[in-house]
């Protein structure tokens, strides 16, 4: 089955940085009024996860949620992961290196998609990410 989220190499050496600097961290993309629809890093323990958010996957041991509502307009994309400079004014935790994580995306195949329909929903809430289940320690 093909991951819905996937991380560049340059994202992922960001995110191990982060994971050193601030422990277990979490990402979650809203569409919401703060960065839209950019992906916001936050350390696990200062975000609440709602019954909503679905959890598309595991990126360098993070959970990566979308939120309810954005799900369906993500269903049929694989989201990739990115960095770009100027982190500008985020609540999320790489902005403060004058960083930011971005999203591209591209649209499932139809063979895909097919796969990831019979496969059924990803799970939804904060009981969707059992980290050993994931490989995290």
């Amino acid at each position: 089955m093909p991951p819905r989220v996937i991380v560049t190499p340059e994202a992922a050496e960001v995110i191990r940085r982060l994971k050193e600097q601030h422990g277990a961290l979490i990402f979650h993309q809203s569409g919401g009024c703060c960065e839209g629809t950019a992906p916001m890093c936050f350390r696990q323990r200062d975000f609440h996860v709602g019954p909503h958010d679905v959890l598309l996957g595991v990126i360098e041991g993070c959970p990566f949620y979308v939120g309810g509502a954005e799900y369906k307009y993500w269903e049929y994309f694989q989201l990739t992961i990115a960095i770009t400079t100027g982190g500008g004014d985020s609540f999320s935790l790489e902005a403060a290196d004058g960083v930011r994580f971005l999203t591209r995306s591209r649209m499932f195949t139809d063979e895909e998609a097919k796969e990831l329909d019979a496969a059924g929903p990803p799970p939804r809430g904060s009981e969707a990410f059992r980290p050993a289940e994931a490989g995290v320690p």
